[in-house]
C-alpha cells in the first residue's frame, strides 16, 4: 500500500475521532500535498499557506526561545485551523468548527501527526509511494551532498549582488 493511501486512511480515521472536524490535510513542509480530506477547500492552496505559516511559526518559536516548532492554532469567527508537526518533513493541518473540543483536537492532532511521521519514515523508499524510484532515506543520506544548515521551516534569505555588467549611462533628452 502506498504512503499516500496510508496517510489518507489516517486522515479519515481522524475525522471519526474528532466531532466537528471539517477537514484535514497532510503536506510536506515545502507545501506539497501528501493526502487530504478537505471538502470545499482547495488542498494545494491550503498546503501552500500551511508552509508559509510554518515558516512564520518556526521563526516565532526561535525568536521567543521556545524550542522546536510543535503546533500552531488559529481561531477565526467560523472555527479553527490547527497545524501540527508530523516529523521533520511533514505537517498536519486540521480544520474544525468553532464549537470543537480544542483539547480533543490537540490530543488527536498530536497523535495523528506522530502516526503520519512514522508512516513517512517507515514507508519511503523503493516500491512505495509517489517516489518509488528514489532510494530509501538511509541510502539517500549516504549519497547526498551535505545538507544545508538551515533548519526545516525557515525561509532562505537572498542577498542582493552587484550586477556583473555596468549599466548603460542614460542620456538626457
Amino acid at each position: 500500500m502506498a504512503v499516500e493511501t496510508d496517510v489518507l486512511d489516517e486522515l479519515r480515521r481522524l475525522r471519526t475521532r474528532i466531532p466537528r472536524l471539517t477537514g484535514s490535510l497532510a503536506a510536506t513542509v515545502d507545501g506539497l500535498v501528501l493526502a487530504h480530506d478537505v471538502p470545499d477547500t482547495e488542498p494545494e492552496g491550503l498546503a501552500a499557506l500551511t508552509a508559509a505559516a510554518l515558516g512564520v511559526a518556526y521563526r516565532m518559536t526561535d525568536a521567543a526561545s521556545r524550542g522546536d516548532f510543535r503546533e500552531l492554532l488559529v481561531r477565526g469567527s467560523g472555527g479553527y485551523v490547527a497545524t501540527y508537526a508530523a516529523g521533520t518533513t511533514a505537517v498536519l493541518t486540521l480544520l474544525a468548527e468553532d464549537r470543537v473540543n480544542v483539547g480533543r483536537l490537540h490530543l488527536e492532532g498530536r497523535r495523528s501527526g506522530a502516526r503520519i511521521a512514522d508512516l513517512l519514515a517507515t514507508r519511503v523508499g523503493p516500491g512505495t509511494g509517489r517516489h518509488a524510484d528514489r532510494p530509501a532515506p538511509e541510502e539517500r543520506l549516504a549519497t547526498m551532498a551535505p545538507a544545508t544548515d538551515r533548519p526545516i521551516g525557515t525561509l532562505p534569505v537572498r542577498t542582493p549582488q552587484r550586477p556583473t555588467h555596468q549599466p548603460r549611462p542614460q542620456t538626457g533628452t
